[in-house]
């Protein structure tokens, strides 16, 4: 019975059904007498359901009840790393290795753990052992790239090890799909349509390509161009929650906001809990004049700003902005901004919310209120916003950033939020200027290219010790800013528990 269960959980997971796999195992792998098996698939079910956390408890025991297993060992290191458990992980890595686990996966898990702890000349090495196990393998080539561009700001040795693989296997998608992005966001925006166009003169029929070709023709300014590449990959997967976003975005940057209401109306239908999708339903109903865009976009209402409130044992918040300034002086020690973020100009500590650190702990602990209040003070309703409150939720993100001078957050969504926020601690001298508005966080403008461009409909000045919560799926980026201090803000999300 346990045998069969365990196979009909994978093949659930394997199927991206995980909130079903945890119902089906969940009464036996609590049992004080459940195999390593059911554990280990219990586990990977939970994290499948974006709760990692709970599944920690179960890697544990499948590893106390199989000591020389080298896979639970793996499995738990890889659970540790979700939840940044950077030290244990490292250790838990090391150990499924030396009972003889030399796989790429390893090696990646590995040089992460390494990455979260700064090491990061063994992480680049760790990422490389794994890539000599595999040539192809897209994961790690990106935490290689991005770790190299962050620590340098190179774009050329960031590349190193992906070109050399590319020379090899010039038609792998991952691989092209990665060079792009690494130059997207090095700001190399033509050298990334051009790996795009290139290969797709290959492989024209690629729907991958084509998304990311789509995506990057906008970026670009060709836009009819951008909706022809949509076009063509719409055939291939017409209902994919990805074609539908290129196929919207396009069709906003041209000027027919008619055509994007109706897509994005599809995409919210597949996919009803992206933020994103909700943030191009929005843009393209601003454009049309419809008023549903005023309602969901009620920035007096959604937009609010708190003061965080003083944590126990401290006297006063001056004092612990003071402390938490000096902890992230430590940990903001690369140079540039990570892949695929809305950062440009600065550097990002990730994962504090999962951070033992006592004074992350204590800024979380009192985040919570404050989040508590929000909900308590947009009273209930059953808007998108309000709609999905539980009475409880969880931090699914947080996150430090460092902006340097000419710095900025591009405009974007939170596609898998449902709260986010900004946390203010050092702010540029500039914020002070209600004209020029440097480093003033704004909403409503798209991140997305639109016809005719839209701006800012909404903007708050940022203070130290504020705290601006918002929905997820609102557009929001901030002004960049010329005087030479930096803007040191930490970030998170939240969704409905």
């Amino acid at each position: 019975m346990t045998a069969e269960i365990v196979r009909q959980a994978w093949t659930l997971v394997d199927q991206g059904r995980a909130v079903e796999a945890v119902a089906l195992t969940k009464t036996a792998a609590a049992a004080p007498q459940a195999t390593a098996g059911l554990l280990i698939v219990h586990a990977a079910a939970l994290k499948g359901a974006d709760r990692p956390d709970e599944a920690l408890a179960f890697n544990r025991r499948a590893v106390v009840a199989t000591p020389n297993d080298r896979i639970a060992w793996y499995n738990l290191a890889a659970t540790l790393g979700d939840l940044a458990e950077a030290g244990e992980g490292e250790a838990a890595i090391r150990k499924a290795m030396a009972l003889g686990l030399d796989v790429p996966e390893a090696w990646l898990v590995l040089g992460r753990a390494l990455q979260g702890q700064s090491r990061y000349d063994e992480a680049e090495a760790a990422f490389l052992a794994a890539i000599a196990r595999r040539d192809g393998f897209a994961e790690a080539h990106r935490n290689l790239a991005q770790l190299r561009w962050m620590r340098s700001g190179d774009l050329a040795w960031a590349l190193t090890a992906l070109s050399a693989s590319l020379a090899r296997s010039p038609d792998d998608t991952g691989l092209i799909l990665l060079r792009s992005t690494v130059e997207e966001f090095a700001g190399d925006r033509p050298a990334a349509y051009a790996t795009l166009t290139q290969a797709l003169a290959r492989r024209p029929g690629d729907v991958l390509l084509l998304l990311a070709a789509s995506h990057m023709a906008g970026e670009i300014g060709e836009v009819e161009t951008m909706l022809d590449l949509a076009r063509a990959a719409e055939p291939v997967a017409p209902q994919a929650p990805q074609v539908l976003t290129a196929l919207t975005e396009a069709q906003l940057a041209v000027g027919d906001p008619a055509a994007a209401a109706q897509t994005a109306g599809r995409l919210r239908a597949a996919a009803p809990l992206d933020q994103y999708a909700l943030a191009l339903q929005s843009t393209a109903w601003r454009l049309a004049g419809d008023p549903r865009q005023a309602s969901l976009n009620d920035y007096a209402s959604l937009v609010r700003a708190y003061t965080l409130p003083t944590p126990e044992g401290w006297d006063s918040l001056a004092g612990f902005l003071d402390a938490l300034r000096a902890r992230l002086a430590e940990r903001h020690d690369l140079k540039t901004h990570p892949l695929q973020q809305s950062l440009r100009g600065g550097s990002q500590v990730p994962s504090l919310h999962q951070s033992p650190d006592p004074l992350f702990q204590a800024f979380f602990a009192q985040v919570r209120k404050v989040v508590a209040l929000y909900l308590a003070d947009l009273g209930p309703g059953d808007d998108p916003m309000r709609g999905r409150a539980t009475g409880d939720f969880r931090f699914s993100g947080g996150w430090s950033v460092r902006l340097a001078p000419n710095g900025f957050h591009a405009d974007h969504v939170h596609p898998q939020g449902w709260i986010s926020s900004a946390f203010y601690l050092d702010l540029p001298v500039g914020v002070a200027d209600d004209t020029r508005r440097e480093g003033w966080i704004k909403f409503g403008q798209p991140g997305c290219v639109t016809r005719p461009a839209l701006g800012p409909e909404h903007e708050v000045r940022p203070e130290p010790g504020m705290l601006v919560l918002f929905p997820s799926y609102m557009w929001h980026g901030t002004r960049a800013f010329t005087s030479p201090e930096h803007r040191l803000t930490i970030a998170f999300d939240v969704v409905p528990q």
